[in-house]
């Protein structure tokens, strides 16, 4: 899978309310930064999405300008994406124009696999912020 399916992947899931924190790398060097939200290391980043996930329902994900670029095990991405989602604790609609950037990283392969077998791609960083103007 090319990094830019991952990516939209993620969307996807997002979109469908999926677990999220397995598009991301095992370790403590992944970071994800949020709209309000600042996650170091893949424990902090898998318990922040779950949490995400059991208290956010409804999400609008609109990929607008999807740039990926992909070199062997590395690959970086910029987009702006339409953002919406429903906060259920609150009964909240919230919508942002936001601003997505990040890097990923392919799994090496395992022992075992053919040359041609390659890993999935994973985030090892990833950074939302708004779009809006000062």
């Amino acid at each position: 899978m090319a990094a830019e399916s991952r990516i939209r992947a993620y969307y996807d899931a997002l979109r469908d309310g999926d677990p999220l924190y397995h598009y991301f790398a095992p370790g403590d060097e992944v970071v994800k930064f949020g709209i309000s939200e600042h996650l170091d290391g893949y424990e902090a980043v898998e318990a922040g999405l779950r949490e995400q996930t059991r208290t956010t329902a409804d999400w609008t994900v609109e990929s607008r300008d999807l740039r990926v670029t992909e070199r062997d095990r590395h690959a970086w991405f910029a987009d702006l994406v339409g953002l919406a989602w429903t906060d259920v604790e609150r009964s909240v609609r919230f919508e942002f124009d936001t601003r997505w950037s990040g890097t990923l990283e392919r799994e090496r392969r395992s022992r075992g696999e053919s040359e041609g077998d390659t890993g999935d791609w994973r985030f090892v960083a990833m950074h939302v912020s708004t779009a809006g103007d000062l």
